[in-house]
């Protein structure tokens, strides 16, 4: 791979973390449990943290970035990571932030991708959430 395990696996915790956010609880209804529910507020910086960080990786680790989604997509099979690496760099046209975030389920395709490429990601998010 063209781009460390541990830089994957910052993306998949940082993503997971935007993925479970919610609305503000005082704008939710009289339903909301406010110990409960993780807010998404302007002053949270988490989304601005992955763009920044995905921005700042050279042109092949944003490539094989991509090519670990597209792999836990089953676009391509792990089998074709250097074709989905070429790929992802021929066919970079947007910035690769913006396209990674606008996907759904990044972090389970990440993880996915990863797993297929033999990489064990349960220890690696492990030490990651504990650092976090």
């Amino acid at each position: 791979m063209d781009i460390s395990p541990n830089k994957v696996g910052f993306v998949i915790v940082r993503a997971r973390e935007l993925s479970i956010k919610v609305g503000r609880w005082d704008r939710a209804g009289d339903d909301a449990d406010s110990d409960t529910i993780y807010e998404s507020r302007s002053s949270d910086a988490t989304g601005r943290e992955l763009e920044s960080f995905i921005r700042n990786l050279n042109d092949d680790e944003k490539a094989a970035l991509v090519a670990i989604m597209w792999i836990g997509r089953d676009t391509f099979s792990a089998d074709d990571y250097d074709e989905a690496f070429e790929t992802a760099k021929q066919e970079a046209s947007a910035p690769t932030e913006t396209y990674l975030l606008g996907v759904p389920l990044l972090a389970d395709y990440l993880e996915d991708g990863l797993e297929s490429l033999g990489v064990d990601t349960s220890e690696l998010e492990d030490e990651l959430y504990r650092k976090a």
